[in-house]
């Protein structure tokens, strides 16, 4: 999966739009709720891409990576 700065910047800025979530931010999402995700299916468009992507930083132990881009807001 290829990465952007500005992807990581929207982890920690964009909302989850529905579901039992929402109203958390996409790098706050649960690692099980990430996890079904992952096995029913992403959303189409940038959603899904970002839900994808912080699947995969879950998975691979990067959560903290995130970390200095919270620190900017």
């Amino acid at each position: 999966m290829h990465m952007q700065v500005q992807d990581l910047e929207r982890l920690v800025t964009l909302a989850m739009p529905f579901g039992k979530y929402k109203g958390r931010l996409i790098a706050d999402l649960p690692g099980h709720y990430l996890n079904w995700f992952a096995r029913e299916g992403f959303p189409r468009g940038e959603l899904g891409r970002l839900l994808a992507l912080m699947h995969e930083m879950d998975h691979n132990g990067l959560r903290g990576l995130l970390e200095p881009l919270r620190k900017r807001g």
